[in-house]
């Protein structure tokens, strides 16, 4: 996948505002994560292709606690097992470097490296349990060790079985080796929507109570760009979207002129009253 998160171009909608809405700091770590997240959810994808043709005996050994880490080199691995009585049992141990290129290794992991991440993923899973459960949808979720030493676990919702891509929920979390969580980024808007992927088409997530936009949304608009032929990150006074150009892709905001769409607004409540009468 081309790295072309950036440059950031900055267009103004209708007439310059006179400060700037966008955050740029503070997206440029978003799509940062959504692209590591994204090239994450390849290797998970490709290393599943071929954990189904193994022996089935084999894979009713896995529990809910596998995960994808890169070495020393980038290259992606994904582990599959069951953490169970403080243990970890490796059962299928993937070296992922492209979708034609996944080799099953015998080499054992190291037991702490497995159980503690493990531990992350069990601990976020419980904490978003509730609501993940209550919303009858699949999620994926990605982890990975941060330069504290802490565990970054990210869970979102997947790209459903019937092709509904679905947002409007994500659990963020900043857990300890000790299994504390320390920092909680979950945002949730009360629902999950989503939209079906045929056909393709413009489409616009609806963030328009935020200021800015989520990881979750960023995440979102970078996975899902192949599947529509825009998509839309509508916030308060901005909106972002993924553009490719030239073969790259980059991202393009657009700060809102509020009062005109406020105005547009009352002239569509009055056509709608007058065509009532």
């Amino acid at each position: 996948m081309k790295k072309g998160f950036l440059p950031i171009l900055i267009v103004l909608l209708f007439f310059k505002v006179q400060a700037q809405k966008i955050d740029i700091a503070d997206f440029n770590e978003k799509a940062a994560i959504s692209e590591w997240l994204v090239n994450y959810d390849l290797a998970a994808w490709w290393s599943t292709d071929s954990l189904m043709t193994k022996d089935k005996s084999r894979i009713a050994k896995l529990g809910k606690e596998w995960f994808c880490f890169q070495d020393s080199t980038n290259t992606w691995h994904s582990v599959y097992g069951k953490y169970e009585n403080g243990v970890y049992d490796q059962v299928f141990h993937f070296i992922v470097k492209s979708s034609s290129d996944v080799k099953e290794s015998t080499e054992k992991i190291n037991q702490d490296f497995l159980s503690s991440h493990a531990k992350a993923l069990n601990i976020a899973f419980e904490q978003s349990k509730n609501i993940r459960d209550l919303s009858g949808l699949r999620f994926n979720n990605y982890i990975r060790k941060n330069e504290i030493g802490n565990f970054d676990v990210y869970i979102f919702p997947a790209f459903q079985p019937d092709g509904t891509a679905v947002y409007g929920g994500e659990f963020i979390y900043e857990i300890t080796p000790e299994n504390i969580i320390v920092k909680d980024e979950s945002y949730s808007q009360g629902q999950f929507r989503g939209f079906k992927s045929n056909p393709p088409r413009e489409i616009w997530l609806n963030y328009r109570e935020l200021e800015k936009p989520t990881l979750g949304s960023v995440f979102f608009a970078w996975y899902y760009k192949p599947y529509f032929t825009k998509i839309f990150i509508d916030n308060k006074e901005t909106s972002t979207m993924p553009f490719k150009g030239d073969n790259e892709w980059t991202w393009i905001h657009v700060e809102k002129d509020l009062k005109k769409e406020v105005n547009a607004k009352r002239r569509r409540e009055q056509k709608n009253k007058k065509n009532k009468k």
